[in-house]
């Protein structure tokens, strides 16, 4: 900093002395020109120049003596700054000065074409400095400003073009920009005050559309034209009055022939068929009417629409983009106006004959378009009907016409859904771009959620007529067995259609299917080989998984299925074994039942055939699809409910981990050492995930396979403790990326998930209360505690939040003990900076959150030191820059609030204590830009604690000096700090902001909007005009809102 000071740049922030033109040259000059010292004391030097409060009144100065293009675009930003942000500060005469010196240079720039084009950046940056202005000075000190911009765009070309650019930017400061930029009443204002002005304007670009022929001029109105309509046709019905009766559909339709502004009118056109109004239907059918005759001039019907897009260049591509959202949009609001008349009978047909062309675009946006109006057409028109017609006592001849005169269309629906399904989630095996076989998973994706609506609408399709999705399916199955449309992409989609609609045919069409599909595809995997045998095995395994429930109706299907998925175990590709592992899982899950009980014509139960053969099934398989395997047969011991044959089957089941753990045991007791080496904490490693795998699909009944590792496995983890323990004090924090270390913690890691896994599905919390825990805290927290901060586990930390959350009031007595050894310990490893240690910050929070939503009681006897140290450590947390830890900190707070007013001798306590201490902490997340995301929830947790103080729940006074009414004083309290920290707002702002506080704080979500109206606040500084403010409004408002809640 002391070079900085004494460096000459710095000369230009001192306002004392003369400003130096040729100074700020070379300052930015060395900023955009230079590296290194020079260009960082540059930087530094113009960040602060542009937050100087005198800065502002050098700008014309400035633009006016620079010789450089860059210091009057930074002169502009100056200018900018001071706008948004001291602009209420300045009085009357010098806003309009400013105001008046804008205008004249928008206008001296504009005027000349020339200039125009020479200066466009410096133009672009004016005329947003101007909108700016607007939103300060328009409607009440600039009424006129709309008639004034008209009115002068009739004068030249080059500056009604940007006089358009100017409209146009100031549509989306109101209608797009407006949240978290303006308070809700300006904004609202500010939108009533745009849309009354909008009948002037569609005049304006009336007047140009019919009298230039200057086409950047005439594409700037149209762009200007879109945004008014898509924002102001929703809000007022009224003015297609203004365009039904002028030329502007004519004029809309004839410059889709001119390619430079095709784009933009069609989407005007859209913008206008989007809406519905029963009185213009006749305008509306000659809007559709007018615009597919220029577009079978310009795309006949007979046109390959794939091709074409595929081929054709951007502007192109983006008119085959545009024309699908005009037809959707006219299509959806009006599509019934063309099928109730006969004589539109052939524009009916050919526009869903263009919309079935353009869903063949391979194009995502294109598709998806057209995707939302079969999903539209399908699930709200036409099974909607369906439905109804079919539950009513007398069908209804319309419906069934109308489902006629859709029947066609919607079967090549059917076609358009099954040859282009998306891939589903559940599908691993997939040919990358290189035409390998790779597994690949899906979640949340474009992709997925696109497969939803095709799912979805194929169903649909389905139930309208089950017949005829059949056949479709099975047309193309038959052309993939026979080699007429083979290829692997071909049968995926296929299959992906087969699984999508899974019990949705009629029975008898779902057997048939069904059958002729997986035989169909057993015949071709014996055909094929090679990858394209493993991709027909991953999808007859994707087929079996989606029709589960049939398969609980058919068991010898059922059987087959199951002995299929063994072999596919065996293949090479890991992808193909993921997918028969988990495709076993999911039948296992849904129905388990089946296995346990003997079925007609077997002589025991299947579950007997697939533990005796365990050895051989696992034996090709990896370490993951293995635990999935064993998970699996977990879910069909959980099915047995007799209790000593239940215990039977598990002992079979886990019979081979158990023979390798107790080797290790044994090897253990007569030498300790051998827990030590890399092989045996491999093997602990993977039988304890086995356990693992086993516990979660098992249950509580697993307590019996606990009962049998329980002591040996703490055992083990004291003596891997030590080892680890010792290591770290030896060779320091390095250590741990041994992998022998490693190993040990991973061994480590998995008893603690063993247990904490029972734990979390045990039926008996009692018992695993007084039984599991106490040796349990003995080998884990006293461990925790000593050990160096690296060493330390967070899995710990997560063990004890699971415990915690499932023993809730069993644990109460512990909750001292466990926090003593674990949570402050924690508190200082995480409390140095907010990135160390993250897996620990994450599980101590949730821990604490556990420990007080189920065991609150038990921090009524902390010592002082103790809860305030708790609390702290939710104020930390909802202060950390990360959201995760944010929200679960707010949550913490949320549920302690909650939990205090339950106690009503501790809640006057922790009010007298605490009350304004996290008062003024949520006050500064509130007010903290960085804290945004959270706002709900500090409305929620403010709400709360003023509530309390409004209802008369803190009977203890909160003033330390005087006896006052608590309810005054808080209002004062929050009134004052706030005034600290932001001087500059006026009393008026604060009254208001502290009387929504508690009017609104049974609206949460009208709370969180004051909030965020002062946020906005609190970015401006205010002079004597708050007229823009609704101050007034504002507070009226607020006082109704309270009545309201009175009155409730």
């Amino acid at each position: 900093m002391a070079t900085l000071e004494q460096h000459p740049f710095t000369k230009l922030l001192d306002f004392s002395q003369h400003f130096d033109i040729n100074l700020l040259d070379n300052v930015i000059d060395a900023m955009y020109h230079h590296t290194g010292v020079l260009q960082q004391v540059a930087q530094e030097v113009l960040t602060n120049l542009v937050d100087h409060p005198h800065a502002w009144t050098q700008v014309n100065v400035i633009l006016e003596r620079s010789m450089y293009l860059e210091t009057k675009y930074y002169a502009l930003q100056i200018l900018e700054k001071f706008i948004t942000s001291r602009w209420k500060s300045l009085d009357r005469n010098q806003c309009e000065i400013i105001k008046k010196f804008i205008v004249c240079l928008v206008i001296k720039t504009s005027c000349d074409p020339a200039r125009m084009k020479r200066e466009g950046v410096f133009l672009s940056k004016l005329n947003l400095i101007l909108v700016q202005v607007l939103k300060q000075e328009w409607p009440k000190h600039w009424p006129t400003f709309i008639t004034d911009i008209v009115g002068a765009s009739r004068t030249s070309e080059s500056l009604c073009q940007n006089n358009m650019t100017i409209l146009k930017l100031l549509s989306e400061e109101v209608f797009d920009f407006s949240a978290g930029q303006m308070t809700q009443e300006k904004a609202k204002h500010l939108k009533d005050s745009l849309s009354a002005e909008f009948p002037q304007i569609l005049q304006l670009c009336l007047f140009v559309l019919s009298n230039t022929q200057n086409a950047p001029l005439v594409c700037s109105t149209l762009e200007t034209l879109l945004r008014l309509l898509s924002w102001n046709l929703g809000r007022q019905h009224a003015i297609l009055h203004d365009i039904f009766h002028s030329n502007l559909i004519s004029s809309l339709v004839e410059f889709i022939n001119v390619a430079m502004l095709r784009n933009v009118a069609l989407k005007c056109l859209t913008e206008i068929a989007g809406v519905s109004a029963s009185k213009y239907e006749e305008q509306f059918i000659l809007l559709f009417k007018l615009t597919a005759d220029q577009l079978k001039k310009i795309l006949p019907l007979n046109t390959n629409i794939q091709v074409a897009y595929a081929k054709a260049k951007d502007d192109e591509q983006s008119f085959i983009h545009n024309l699908s959202l005009f037809l959707s949009a006219f299509l959806k609001r009006h599509g019934q106006l063309l099928e109730k008349r006969p004589n539109l009978g052939e524009m009916f047909r050919e526009a869903h004959s263009y919309m079935l062309l353009l869903s063949a675009v391979e194009e995502t946006e294109i598709f998806k378009i057209c995707l939302d109006y079969w999903s539209h057409l399908v699930a709200l028109e036409l099974y909607k009907d369906n439905r109804f017609s079919n539950s009513s006592a007398l069908k209804r001849p319309c419906r069934q016409e109308r489902k006629k005169l859709y029947q066609d269309v919607l079967s090549q629906v059917r076609v358009l859904m099954v040859s282009c399904m998306a891939k589903p989630e559940d599908v691993l095996v997939v040919e990358n771009d290189h035409g390998q076989l790779v597994r690949e998973q899906m979640h949340g994706t474009d992709a997925t959620t696109i497969y939803k609506t095709m799912r979805d609408t194929l169903v649909n399709l389905a139930q309208l007529d089950s017949a005829d999705t059949a056949q479709v399916m099975i047309h193309r199955l038959v052309n993939q067995v026979n080699g007429a449309e083979w290829s692997q992409r071909n049968l995926n989609v296929l299959c992906w259609a087969i699984g999508s609609i899974s019990g949705v045919m009629k029975k008898d069409d779902e057997t048939r299917v069904l059958h002729t599909v997986v035989s169909g595809l057993l015949n071709l995997y014996e055909q094929k080989n090679g990858k394209d045998q493993l991709n027909v095995a991953s999808n007859v395994m994707y087929i079996v998984g989606q029709y589960v429930n049939f398969m609980k109706d058919h068991w010898n299907f059922l059987k087959a299925v199951i002995t299929k998925l063994v072999e596919f175990m065996h293949l090479t590709h890991d992808g193909v074994q993921d997918m028969a592992c988990d495709t076993f899982f999911k039948i296992a899950k849904e129905c388990p039942g089946h296995f346990v009980r003997v079925q007609v014509g077997e002589e025991a139960p299947f579950i007997n055939e697939i533990l005796n053969t365990i050895s051989t099934v696992i034996c090709h398989l990896q370490p993951q699809q293995v635990y999935t395997f064993f998970e699996a047969v977990g879910f069909l011991i959980r099915a047995q409910k007799d209790r000593d044959v239940q215990v039977h089957l598990m002992e079979r089941y886990l019979a081979l981990p158990n023979q390798a753990w107790d080797r290790i045991i044994l090897q253990a007791t007569k030498d300790t050492n051998i827990l030590t080496e890399e092989e045996t904490l491999r093997q602990l490693s993977s039988i304890l995930r086995i356990n693992i795998s086993a516990c979660r699909a098992v249950g509580h009944p697993f307590v019996v396979q606990l009962g049998r590792m329980y002591l040996n496995m703490l055992n083990i983890y004291k003596g891997l403790s030590q080892t680890v323990s010792l290591a770290f004090q030896n060779h320091g924090e390095m250590v741990a990326k041994h992998p022998l270390i490693r190993s040990m913690i991973t061994v480590k890691r998995d008893i603690l998930q063993l247990i904490s896994g029972w734990v979390s599905c045990s039926q008996e919390p009692h018992m695993a209360a007084e039984n599991i825990m106490p040796s349990l805290l003995d080998a884990v927290l006293l461990d925790y505690k000593q050990n160096v901060p690296a060493a330390r586990e967070p899995e710990v930390l997560r063990t004890m939040e699971v415990i915690v959350n499932k023993l809730g009031v069993h644990m109460t007595n512990n909750i001292n003990r466990i926090f003593d050894a674990v949570f402050y310990c924690t508190l200082d490893m995480i409390g140095k900076n907010f990135e160390e240690f993250p897996e620990h910050r994450v599980h101590v929070f949730s821990l604490l959150h556990a420990a007080v939503s189920q065991c609150f009681p038990a921090f009524l006897y902390f010592s002082p030191e103790h809860f305030k140290q708790v609390l702290h450590a939710i104020i930390w947390a909802f202060r950390h820059t990360e959201r995760t830890i944010e929200d679960r900190g707010l949550q913490i707070l949320y549920t302690v609030l909650q939990k205090v007013a339950a106690e009503e001798v501790v809640s006057q306590i922790f009010y007298q204590s605490y009350f304004f201490e996290v008062l003024q902490h949520i006050l500064a997340v509130v007010t903290d830009t960085s804290h945004t995301a959270g706002l709900t929830m500090h409305a929620t947790i403010l709400a709360y604690m003023l509530a309390q103080v409004e209802r008369g729940k803190v009977n203890v006074s909160l003033s330390a000096t005087i006896p006052a009414n608590n309810l005054v004083y808080v209002q004062v309290y929050i009134a004052s700090l706030l005034k600290t920290v932001f001087p500059y707002l006026l009393d008026v702002q604060l009254q208001v902001f502290v009387t929504g506080l508690f009017s609104l704080n049974q609206n949460i979500p009208a709370l969180e909007e004051h909030l965020r109206d002062f946020l906005v606040q609190i970015k401006e500084i205010t002079g004597e005009d708050t007229s823009d403010l609704f101050l007034q409004e504002r507070e009226a408002a607020l006082l109704q809102a309270q009545q309201k809640k009175r009155n409730l």
